[in-house]
């Protein structure tokens, strides 16, 4: 099943969602940095990744929800790309919640401890679990993928560059 929101005939959502991923991963590791050397720096850093990670997830949600609402109903590529969905927005909200708690700290959201640190690891975690299924319906259900797919296909820019003219071999 070929995805509804596209770039290039690529699905947008997986191009989106490395952001998202990758931002909110890495604020867990600056928050380590920050525990272990007690440098601030470490402390905005990771803040400043989650806000980005946050925008970011919120917009990888879009076209993601978008192709969900594609798949057929009564499905279990439609069932799963719901806990897909539902995972995730508990993700960018733990992350929130995370936020949240640095910037109520009295010393500052830059010197937060573990306490107020622990609902963004937590959403790592559910990330983790959420990316899964986001592969489940890539990879075993087809979902965002071209009903034309195989190990020989020809270039999808070349499709476009060459539309409505037949594949020749030279």
């Amino acid at each position: 099943m070929k995805s509804r929101v596209q770039v290039a005939r690529h699905a947008l959502h997986p191009m989106l969602v490395a952001f998202p991923i990758g931002l909110l991963a890495t604020s867990v590791v600056w928050d380590v940095c920050y525990l272990a050397s007690g440098n601030r720096s470490w402390g905005m850093i990771s803040a400043a990744t989650i806000v980005a990670g946050v925008v970011g997830a919120l917009a990888a949600a879009i076209p993601g929800f978008v192709d969900w609402l594609a798949i057929p109903r009564g499905t279990r590529a439609r069932r799963i790309g719901a806990y897909h969905m539902v995972l995730n927005l508990t993700v960018v909200g733990l992350f929130v919640v995370s936020l949240v708690q640095r910037w109520m700290n009295p010393g500052g959201y830059d010197v937060a401890g573990a306490g107020r640190m622990l609902a963004g690891w937590i959403g790592l975690a559910v990330m983790v679990v959420s990316s899964w299924l986001g592969g489940e319906l890539v990879e075993t259900l087809g979902i965002s993928v071209s009903d034309s797919a195989n190990a020989d296909a020809p270039s999808s820019l070349r499709q476009r560059r060459h539309a409505g003219r037949p594949h020749t071999r030279a």
